[in-house]
């Protein structure tokens, strides 16, 4: 057996093994049981079969009509974050050329345009997203003319060798269905100083109860969606495609306290790929589940009871990929 494809299949079996602990229990309860938690892997065993490079779940969930409320309740990333991002990149190779892969709605290019330490960094950002509708509702929102955006996946950007500086990815990477050509596209792309940036911002269920069994309620509809998992993303970065063409992965995280509310909690949760294609009855379940889950309030710190604000813990993760 090779090393490549002994690689591949520590990461499938990585994948089987969590989902031997499926289970669909009511997620009103509050028990900490688990729950399927489908990995990047099930990607690559997708790759065997489909003749597509984006999940369909991602293709139904993100179509057109269902964006406008996914910009509007998804949270901001924290500035000390995108801050960061903006100190790893070396100041003399402004101004930069930057790849946004899954750009969708454009949360987080807007986030650069109006970083202080990033807003006259940038000199061209070309955003590649793969959904009609988010790229859409992209153009709509972001008016730069240093800023385009096309039809693109992982493993097709479209640009040319050796072009960027940065390569850009937001709350994304999880969608990916083929690692070894994703990685591939990534170092054809880059310039010999490039690097790729990895970002999620993620609910911090170690924080309360009630988080945790939000997630709980959204992971037992993912149908097969893929979800973050830091141990299987790790293992990907491991993989003879990744090794030969990058370093190894620099990682850093941070603890971050927004605000919530009932309305803005609830409509994140139907605001999901996989919620947002439900039927509206079973929709209209998962809202009382929530309903169920935030009266109990498990956990929950106010910031201002009478207004019904309440911290939103979540946990902002980058990984940098610097180009060998």
């Amino acid at each position: 057996m090779d090393a490549k494809t002994h690689s591949r299949n520590r990461l499938i079996s990585k994948s089987s093994s969590i989902d031997k602990h499926s289970s669909q229990a009511n997620c009103q309860d509050g028990i900490d049981r688990p729950f399927v938690f489908v990995s990047f892997t099930s990607g690559l065993r997708l790759t065997r079969t489909m003749t597509t490079s984006i999940h369909p779940n991602a293709q139904a969930g993100f179509a057109t009509g269902t964006n406008e409320s996914y910009d509007r309740v998804r949270p901001l990333y924290p500035a000390d974050c995108v801050s960061y991002i903006r100190r790893q990149v070396p100041k003399s190779t402004t101004p930069l050329k930057i790849v946004e892969i899954g750009a969708g709605t454009g949360i987080f290019t807007r986030a650069l345009l109006t970083h202080p330490e990033w807003a006259t960094s940038i000199g061209t950002l070309r955003a590649i997203e793969p959904s009609d509708g988010m790229r859409n509702f992209w153009t709509k929102c972001v008016q730069d003319h240093r800023c385009t955006i096309v039809n693109g996946t992982f493993d097709n950007t479209g640009v040319e060798d050796g072009w960027a500086d940065l390569i850009i990815i937001a709350q994304a990477f999880h969608w990916c269905l083929d690692y070894e050509k994703a990685f591939t596209e990534f170092a054809r792309i880059l310039n010999k100083d490039g690097a790729a940036v990895f970002i999620w911002y993620l609910a911090d269920r170690e924080a309360a109860g009630w988080v945790t069994q939000v997630q709980h309620c959204i992971e037992a509809r993912g149908n097969g969606s893929p979800r973050f998992r830091l141990d299987v993303l790790r293992q990907a970065f491991s993989i003879p495609e990744y090794t030969s063409l990058f370093h190894p992965q620099e990682e850093k995280q941070w603890a971050h306290h927004g605000v919530a509310t009932e309305q803005i909690v609830t409509d994140r949760v139907l605001s999901w790929s996989y919620i947002a294609i439900l039927p509206p009855d079973e929709k209209a379940k998962v809202a009382e589940d929530i309903k169920v889950i935030l009266d109990r309030g498990d956990g929950k710190i106010w910031i201002n009871k009478e207004q019904g604000t309440y911290q939103d813990p979540h946990v902002a993760r980058v990984m940098i990929s610097r180009k060998k």
